[in-house]
């Protein structure tokens, strides 16, 4: 089921930072570390469970088992990336009620035409806005807890332009979206805009080497944000430093000032102690 601390952390106006996580190790350790949510993401998962880009390649099928598994190993509420619904209006039907069976407290689906691409890459083209509000219309009628969000995400202002964008996004609030993402604005005084024009909670979306300036937590929330995703954090920083650990040992074969974790901590973090627990118990049985 849905958390309700989401949306009643949002209704009390609290900022809501959520870092991206893609497998079971991102997920375990943004868990311990206090934050009000957790992003799944859809480029992440596509690129660690298939090595290949966020360009509609992988199915709903990919993205619901592994949402399902990061939400059982984690105790913070989850929005998740569920990129166009996977399909047409019975096809956004059948997503809703799969994350929200999984246990997602937040879904977010967006207006490109399918294939999508990822939001901060050139080439996305959105459907009409029509059709967009139609799944959003769908996406509200299909959940069954209203404490389970709908993110309605806009990719038109890149290919668009603001104005229509924001157009959108007033359009999405009518349809009876939670949270309004509009994707992609370019400066600090579009975000301002968007919070001017947007009545529901907003979404920003921070990429490093995206399209939008990356603010810290407090500049957003004073922008008048709700939510703060952080999506390719995680795997940026793993995959810098894995270049670094795997390098020292291609390069010289001495990994020995490579930056590492502590073997016994990581060992806990993945469920160790309960397996010692019970060896210990049943060792002589």
């Amino acid at each position: 089921m849905a958390d309700p601390k989401l949306k009643q952390m949002i209704e009390a106006g609290e900022f809501i930072a959520a870092p991206g996580v893609f497998d079971m190790i991102s997920t375990l350790v943004a868990d311990r570390m206090g934050f009000p949510a957790l992003y799944v993401t859809g480029y992440g998962i596509a690129a660690s469970h298939l090595g290949l880009p966020d360009a509609g390649i992988m199915t709903y099928t990919d993205m619901e088992s592994r949402v399902r598994r990061i939400v059982e190993g984690a105790q913070t509420p989850v929005i998740a990336d569920a990129d166009t619904g996977y399909g047409g209006l019975l096809n956004v039907r059948h997503t809703v009620r799969g994350y929200e069976a999984a246990g997602v407290t937040a879904i977010q689906i967006e207006d490109q035409e399918y294939p999508k691409k990822c939001g901060h890459t050139p080439g996305r083209r959105v459907v009409p806005l029509e059709d967009m509000i139609a799944k959003i219309k769908v996406a509200c009628d299909s959940r069954s807890s209203a404490d389970f969000l709908i993110i309605a995400r806009t990719d038109s202002r890149t290919a668009l332009g603001l104005d229509e964008a924001l157009r959108r996004g007033e359009a999405f609030e009518k349809a009876g979206a939670d949270v309004i993402f509009i994707e992609a604005p370019e400066t600090v005084e579009e975000m301002r805009i968007i919070n001017d024009r947007i009545g529901k909670p907003t979404l920003a979306n921070m990429v490093s080497g995206g399209r939008t300036p990356v603010l810290p937590s407090a500049e957003l929330a004073q922008l008048g944000f709700a939510i703060g995703i952080h999506p390719a954090l995680g795997f940026l920083a793993v995959g810098e430093a894995l270049k670094h650990a795997y390098g020292a040992l291609a390069d010289s074969g001495d990994v020995s000032a490579v930056a590492l974790e502590d073997f016994g901590d990581f060992s806990k973090l993945m469920g160790f102690e309960d397996v010692w627990a019970f060896d210990r118990k049943w060792a002589e049985v």
